[in-house]
């Protein structure tokens, strides 16, 4: 199986109940983690590389590693996605680089601009068989170049919804309902009556950002709202830094990096097994 963009995803998802889990992925062992579980699970994923990402790991050895997960995983659909492009140059590099799935986040600008940036990047990425997320709303945290002070946070107003996606094309939208960025400092919360409001108002597919350290509860009540994707970055790295830090701990003259580095991995199939249970999107593979 070749990557898939996540339109057929998104559908099968919306139409059995469930959400696919989209997990950021920053080098091979987190890939090989995240992809372990799909196998184990038969739960279709997104892989989702941020402009930071790209610029530690380089975009070829991303776009080859989730390549090598695609060969080795054969029966599992995996979507290549960019997360939280800056602008429409990324996101061109990104589509004419291999990905299927590119965001435009241009969520801090004024409305009217960020749809016109956002159909710019549309535009070019439809005609190349790719989809858009786009993001309306603005969540407070850190993650990599996103930095977005709480004051300047806003849950997307359901009223605008729709004139966003009809003006823009998006395949799929980024919305703000509570969460954040980064570690949370005080107890998440995720606005359900807004999440409720803006999948009355379109049928296109909901994006949920922010959900590492989101009780699993509060994000299958979501689910169920309506929200057809949910996002992990930050989780997978503090798993990964757990194990590999643990095996350190009890063998400090190790020097070998595989051996550390198959205990992170570890750590994050475990985790992101968890996550696709409570995503009910365990066996959803076809």
């Amino acid at each position: 199986m070749a990557l898939v963009t996540s339109k057929e995803m998104f559908a099968k998802a919306y139409d059995g109940g469930y959400a696919i889990g989209a997990f950021n992925v920053n080098n091979m062992e987190i890939v090989q983690g995240i992809t372990e579980a799909c196998q184990e699970e038969h739960a279709p994923v997104i892989l989702q590389v941020s402009k930071g990402a790209r610029a530690y790991a380089n975009h070829t050895y991303l776009v080859k590693l989730v390549e090598a997960a695609v060969a080795t995983c054969p029966d599992i659909p995996i979507v290549l996605h960019l997360d939280h492009g800056p602008d429409f140059e990324t996101c061109k590099s990104c589509i004419d680089g291999g990905f299927t799935s590119v965001m435009i986040d241009a969520s801090s600008k004024p409305f009217a601009e960020n749809i016109e940036i956002t159909r710019k990047v549309v535009e070019y990425a439809h005609d190349h068989g790719v989809v858009v997320e786009a993001e309306l709303g603005t969540l407070a945290g850190i993650e990599d170049d996103v930095k977005v002070k709480a004051e300047d946070s806003s849950y997307t107003r359901p009223e605008d919804v729709q004139e966003f996606v009809e003006r823009t094309g998006c395949t799929s939208l980024a919305i703000g309902v509570g969460t954040s960025h980064g570690v949370y400092t005080s107890d998440p919360h995720i606005e359900q009556s807004v999440v409720k409001a803006i999948r009355d108002a379109v049928d296109v597919p909901l994006v949920l950002h922010g959900t590492s350290g989101v009780p699993d509860e509060q994000v299958a009540e979501a689910v169920k709202n309506g929200i057809c994707k949910v996002n992990y970055a930050t989780e997978l790295r503090q798993a990964y830094t757990k194990g590999f830090m643990a095996y350190m701990a009890e063998n400090p003259a190790c020097f070998d990096p595989k051996k550390p580095a198959k205990e992170g991995m570890r750590e994050i199939t475990e985790l992101v097994k968890i996550r696709m249970t409570n995503l009910n999107s365990v066996g959803k593979a076809e």
